[in-house]
């Protein structure tokens, strides 16, 4: 920009220096020949002065170059130079500015995309860290199992419901010490985490009427270094239960084979002994097949609810008429409602529906019904039953006025064995079997049973079994 400058002051000093030096000269030459006109005897004067005026021109022309290129020298080195260096250097600063803007720029925009998948990314972590936190907390507060973790110093860092609820954890109970050593337990966290292999990880408490049990498991860091223990509760009670009427079944079971075992066996080896008359020969036969009717009808019984139990026995429905089925099982007792001479009136409402279940076992519900009714009633006592219908299932109520059932007897009437009292019930013929079987057979045919009794009133048995749709 400068060097344009330049050339154009020089050369309008150029322009200007001629035109002045050109006038000058053609102004000379002019008044010479005003004179040369007017006195020839200068004539040859003037000629002399027009050719030095001329050669003076020429002179000054090139004098006068000489001083344009001279400045235009002087302003080139010392004025134009400089002043463009400055301002190549500006603009070569203006240019790394404007570079250091654009690689800013594009590294704030490279930093920009760059932060956004760094967000996004950790988002998507936090998300996926918070969607697994709520799965597990979720699963914590709905397992049937408690869980509770604690820290090396032994305080609560992690506890769900269930535990709270089976350990009876209060606001006070803030560490492994609070917590167990109120059931008096020979464990520590001591033990567990450095004598684990010497040491049983697994205890069973009894909290109020629940049986407990604990399992005790260390669980380290990401460094393979211990980090705390963690315990397992679980609920016990039914396996403590049905482990306990196993225990008694087995136990019943033998006894009562046992009983009518021991009696075959006196009554036999005392025939085998000598020699009876007629009388007591058939008196001694006639315990031993008692006996040994009863012992068949026990195994029998057993066999059907192990059937059940096995899921062997199939239930084959049919239709039919249940105050039909009532009647019938009433005159096959017949013979033993005449030897107490029970007053027995069944009652059938009009328009029962048929029932859909298995004929055949409930026959046996009812048959098992009638005969408690016939043998815990006192002779000359009075049984009703009604056969009716309400909502979906039809109904049998069987009431007596005999012994009854003590009230605290009757949450265990349908065990197994379970005898109100053993010794009448043995006495007649009863294998304790009987009411736990009617609840199977009703169970399996979508049917139940409740029994209420008073002693010394009575009893009320209500059965109910489905209609067919």
């Amino acid at each position: 920009m400068f060097k344009n400058i330049q050339s154009k002051i020089i050369l309008v000093m150029l322009l200007c220096g001629l035109i002045l030096i050109a006038g000058v000269g053609v102004r000379n030459i002019m008044l010479l020949n005003d004179l040369a006109n007017n006195s020839a005897e200068l004539t040859a004067k003037v000629e002399e002065v027009r050719t030095n005026s001329e050669v003076t021109l020429v002179i000054g022309v090139v004098a006068f170059l000489i001083i344009a290129f001279l400045i235009r020298y002087y302003l080139s080195k010392f004025v134009i130079y400089p002043i463009n260096r400055l301002i190549k250097g500006a603009e070569n600063i203006q240019n790394k500015e404007d570079s250091k803007k654009t690689i800013k720029k594009e590294n704030l925009e490279n930093a920009d995309e760059i932060f956004g998948l760094m967000t996004k990314e950790l988002k998507e972590q936090l998300n996926e860290v918070s969607t697994k936190k709520n799965q597990i907390e979720t699963i914590l507060r709905h397992m049937t199992d408690g869980i509770v973790a604690f820290n090396m110093t032994g305080e609560i860092i992690l506890i769900n419901p269930e535990a709270k609820k089976l350990l009876s954890i209060g606001p006070e109970d803030s560490t492994f010490e609070d917590i167990f050593n109120k059931f008096k337990l020979d464990i520590n966290m001591e033990k567990i985490i450095y004598l684990e292999n010497w040491t049983s990880s697994e205890q069973r408490v009894e909290v109020d009427d629940k049986f407990i049990n604990i399992y005790f498991a260390p669980f380290k860091n990401q460094d393979d270094r211990p980090d705390g223990v963690i315990a397992v509760v679980q609920d016990i009670t039914e396996h403590v239960k049905l482990d306990n009427m196993r225990k008694e079944f087995v136990a019943d079971v033998s006894h009562e084979l046992k009983t009518p075992i021991t009696s075959i066996m006196g009554y036999a080896d005392t025939l085998l002994e000598g020699e009876y008359d007629k009388e007591t020969q058939d008196k001694f036969l006639n315990v031993i097949a008692t006996e040994a009717r009863r012992m068949a009808k026990l195994v029998t019984d057993l066999l059907t609810l192990s059937r059940y139990d096995s899921k062997k026995k199939k239930t084959e429905k049919e239709i039919f008429d249940l105050g039909e089925l009532v009647k019938r099982c009433q005159d096959k007792l017949a013979i033993e409602i005449k030897k107490k001479s029970h007053s027995v009136n069944c009652f059938v409402t009009a328009d029962v529906p048929p029932v859909y279940a298995d004929k055949d076992e409930i026959e046996r519900v009812v048959l098992n019904i009638l005969t408690n009714s016939i043998k815990y009633t006192k002779d000359g006592g009075e049984i009703k039953i009604y056969v009716g219908f309400v909502y979906n299932d039809a109904y049998i109520k069987v009431f007596d006025n005999g012994i009854g059932i003590p009230e605290e007897d009757l949450n265990r009437i349908f065990e197994r064995f379970y005898r109100v009292d053993k010794a009448r019930t043995r006495e007649m013929g009863g294998t304790g079997l009987g009411l736990s079987i009617a609840k199977e057979i009703l169970d399996k045919n979508g049917g139940s049973i409740d029994i209420k009794s008073v002693v010394g009133q009575g009893t009320e048995v209500v059965i109910k079994i489905p209609t067919k749709n």
